[in-house]
């Protein structure tokens, strides 16, 4: 098990493999962090598909209004999408885009990031300063390596679970 340091800043997230532990970096990113802790503890992300995925890239995920199983899942808007909230400013920092970080999605706006985020498969350093790093992978990236490919995959892999660890 990954060593928790901070529970309230600290992502479990249940994958059809394992849990993903994420380390949320509030000092950071404040407004990204607290937006993944609360569309969390609103169970917004359960369920919710890996609509892009891409080898030696990343997988993203996190339209909760297009990519969700018990609403009606439509491959072809997943990814378009984002929660009822309202969008957030960039949080850019001079942290890069290292395998293991979340990074923030968004459309060509750099303030038009929402609810959706990426995770790096790999160190994706022309990303560095575009997009907000708000997170890393702590413990199960073997889980995140496993994820069903495409763009957007024809059977995607979802977040089973998303969790703030205090509450978990």
């Amino acid at each position: 098990m990954a060593e928790i340091k901070d529970p309230e800043n600290t992502i479990l997230m249940e994958l059809k493999d394992g849990t993903v532990t994420i380390e949320l970096l509030p000092d950071v990113a404040p407004q990204h962090a607290d937006r993944m802790k609360e569309l969390a503890r609103a169970g917004a992300y359960d369920n919710v598909a890996f609509h892009r995925v891409i080898d030696g890239f990343m997988a993203q995920t996190g339209d909760v209004q297009h990519a969700n199983m018990e609403q009606d899942y439509n491959p072809r808007m997943a990814g378009t999408g984002g929660s009822d909230l309202p969008d957030l400013p960039a949080e850019f920092s001079k942290l890069p885009h290292d395998r293991g970080t979340l990074g923030a999605a968004r459309s060509q706006n750099p303030n038009s990031a929402n609810s959706q985020f990426f995770i790096n498969f790999s160190d994706n350093h022309f990303l560095n300063g575009q997009y907000t790093v708000y997170g890393r992978v702590i413990e199960g990236m073997e889980h995140v390596d496993a994820i069903t490919r495409g763009e957007p995959p024809a059977n995607p892999d979802r977040m089973v679970s998303v969790k703030v660890a205090a509450d978990a």
